[in-house]
Parts: C-alpha cells; sequence; structure tokens
C-alpha cells in the first residue's frame, strides 16, 4: 500500500468537524434567537440538553466518519440551509430554526458511516431548539382536552362522579382544571428525547426508530392521562394533596414513561463502539 492510498483511506476528521462548524456558525441568526428565547425565559431550556447529547455523541462517533461526505446529503444540506434562510424573513422564527437545524443534520449525515442512527440524531436536532413554549401554545388545549377526558372516564370506572367540561373536570362537585403543565407537552418532550437519545448511543437502525415513534407516543398520552388521573383523585379528596406529593407523582410517572421507552425502543439498549468505515 503506497503512502497516497493510505492517507486517502484515513478519515479526515478535521475537515469534517470544520466544515459542520463553518455551517453552523453560518446558521448564527437562528442560533441568536434560540439564546434570545432561552434568556429572556421564553421557552422551557430542555434543548440544551438535547444539544448536549448531539455534541457528546458527535465527540464519542468522529473516529468513524467518513472520509469523503456524500454528495446528496450536502445538496440536501444546501438545499435546507436556503430554506431556512428564505423562511427566516417571510415566517415566524420557529420554523426557520427547524429547517436550520435539519439543515446541519443533513451536513452531519454526509459524513456518518452507512449504519449510523440519522434519524434519531434528526430528532435530537430537533429537540434541541426551544419549541416546548409553541408547542405548548399551539396544542396544549387540545391535549389537555383530551387528558381531562380520559381521566374523567378512568374517575367514572373507579367510582367518582366525574365530568369534563373543556379542559376541567368536576369531580364530587369540585371543579379541577387540567392546567398548562399538566398538558403533557413536556412529558412528550422528556418522552421523545429519551428515545431519539437512546436510540443514537444504541443505533437503533433508522426503519426501527421511525416504526416505533407512534408507540412513543402513545405510552406518553398514557402516561399523562394516568398522572392527571391520580393527581385528580387525590387532590378530590377532603385534605387534598400537598404540594410535595403532586411533585413526587410527576417524577414517578416522568420515570415509568422514560423507562416504558427505552424498553420500546432499544430493549436491549447499551452504548456500542463506534467504528470507522461503512461497516460503522
Amino acid at each position: 500500500m503506497t503512502l497516497a492510498s493510505t492517507v486517502a483511506c484515513r478519515p479526515v476528521l478535521v475537515p469534517a468537524l470544520g466544515w459542520i462548524a463553518l455551517h453552523a456558525a453560518a446558521l448564527w441568526p437562528h442560533g441568536l434567537w434560540a439564546a434570545r428565547r432561552l434568556a429572556d425565559g421564553s421557552d422551557d431550556p430542555l434543548g440544551l440538553a438535547a444539544l448536549a447529547v448531539l455534541v457528546v455523541w458527535l465527540a464519542l462517533a468522529h473516529p468513524a466518519l467518513r472520509p469523503v461526505p456524500r454528495l446528496g446529503w450536502l445538496v440536501a444540506a444546501a438545499a435546507l440551509t436556503a430554506a431556512a434562510t428564505a423562511t427566516l424573513f417571510a415566517a415566524p422564527p420557529l420554523p426557520a430554526a427547524l429547517l436550520a437545524a435539519l439543515a446541519l443534520w443533513a451536513h452531519l449525515a454526509a459524513w456518518l458511516p452507512d449504519r449510523a442512527p440519522r434519524a434519531a440524531l434528526a430528532g435530537l436536532a430537533m429537540l434541541a431548539l426551544p419549541l416546548v413554549a409553541s408547542l405548548q401554545f399551539y396544542v396544549g388545549y387540545p391535549l389537555r382536552a383530551f387528558t381531562a377526558q380520559f381521566s374523567a372516564w378512568l374517575l367514572q370506572a373507579l367510582g367518582f362522579a366525574a365530568e369534563r367540561s373543556g379542559a376541567a373536570m368536576t369531580v364530587g362537585g369540585q371543579l379541577i382544571i387540567v392546567d398548562a403543565p399538566c398538558s403533557g407537552v413536556q412529558l412528550a418532550w422528556m418522552g421523545y428525547f429519551a428515545a431519539c437519545a437512546v436510540a443514537a448511543f444504541a443505533r437503533v437502525p433508522d426503519a426501527v426508530l421511525l416504526r416505533r415513534v407512534p408507540l412513543v407516543g402513545t405510552i406518553v398520552l398514557a402516561g399523562n392521562v394516568l398522572r392527571n388521573t391520580t393527581l385528580v383523585a387525590l387532590e378530590a379528596r377532603p385534605q387534598g394533596l400537598a404540594p410535595w406529593a403532586h411533585e413526587a407523582i410527576g417524577l414517578a410517572a416522568l420515570a415509568v414513561v422514560s423507562v416504558l421507552v427505552i424498553r420500546v425502543v432499544a430493549p436491549h439498549a447499551q452504548a456500542r463502539p463506534f467504528t470507522s468505515g461503512a461497516a460503522a
């Protein structure tokens, strides 16, 4: 093997990471918007966890990057970047930021080995954005009404006199409102974050993860309904429910949902070493 062929077979790590960093820098308007949205308290900082997972994953996987990027993915990254730039002047910042995140993901995908978990990384890239408040605004009320209705049915099955009215319930003559924190938006974020993070490090095939995404949503909805039903049943008592117990039940529901999601997405989840080349 000649020196030239040896060099050609080695992953060109600095150019790959350098080009990705330059691409991220070129998308600075979207990053600035996200930073300002977090700094002024407009949204929850949950996206920072997804960003941290992406950075750690890339740090572990960079030795396995391809020596030459795939042209098709680079074209997709360029198209998404152009769309993100155009959308920035014609739509709210969040859709433009979503396109920018997907553009960076497509650029990263160009350097990834054949069997890398691209779908999981796409999910993490989108979850890294400050979007919880927007989700709460657009889908929070339907989720609250859904939760209230199913909770009312469960409470009726348990012998309670429960009826739903909008996003509230009347239980034993007591009005109980299903407020924004009980909509399940944050629980859904955590559920999909757990799914994508585990799928990334366990290298779950894209087709497997995509098939199980609806089941993840079902687990999240069921978990939120059961959490809300438990809280309402306890709060409807004459003595009510202590704040610490409310928080404990919420954390327990989050833990159960996360464990179930992990078991569904990767039943035998474990971190796998990254190897270079197409066989990775």
